[in-house]
C-alpha cells in the first residue's frame, strides 16, 4: 500500500514518479510527456544509461530503461546510482548486471553441500 503525504493547499497536486512507471512500462513513448515526472531530478549516470540504451536499441531500450528505473520500488536511489555507475563502467549497461549489483550486496555465497545426498555424488 502506497503512503502519500498529505497537502493542505487548494488544487494542488503531488505525485510520486516511482508510482507511474509500471503504467510507463507499458506506454513508454509517454516517458517525457508524463506529467508525473515532470521536474524529477534523476543523476547523471541514469541520463547516460538512457541515452545509450535508446542509442542502441531505440524504442525498446526506452522499455529497458524504464524497467531499470522500476527498481526504484524496491531500492533507494543511492543504490540504484551505484550499481548503475559499476553497470556503465563495464560498459554493460543491461538491467541484469545492475540488480547483480543491488541484489548482490551483503550476500555470502551458498554452497551447495551433498552431505546426505549420496545419490548426487555420481552425477
Amino acid at each position: 500500500m502506497a503512503e502519500h503525504r498529505w497537502i493542505w493547499d487548494k488544487e494542488q497536486v503531488c505525485f510520486d514518479p516511482v508510482h507511474y512507471l509500471a503504467l510507463l512500462e507499458h506506454k513508454p513513448g509517454a516517458l517525457d510527456f508524463a506529467r508525473p515526472l515532470e521536474g524529477w531530478q534523476l543523476p547523471q549516470c541514469l541520463q547516460v544509461l538512457r541515452k545509450r540504451l535508446e542509442a542502441d536499441h531505440q524504442s525498446v531500450g526506452t522499455k529497458d530503461y524504464i524497467s531499470i528505473l522500476r527498481l526504484l520500488e524496491k531500492h533507494p536511489l543511492s543504490r540504484l546510482k551505484a550499481a548503475v555507475e559499476k553497470a556503465l563502467d563495464l560498459g554493460c549497461p543491461r538491467k541484469e548486471l545492475i540488480e547483480q549489483y543491488l541484489y548482490g550486496e551483503n550476500r555470502e555465497a551458498e554452497v551447495f553441500a551433498l552431505d546426505g545426498r549420496e545419490h548426487l555424488k555420481l552425477v
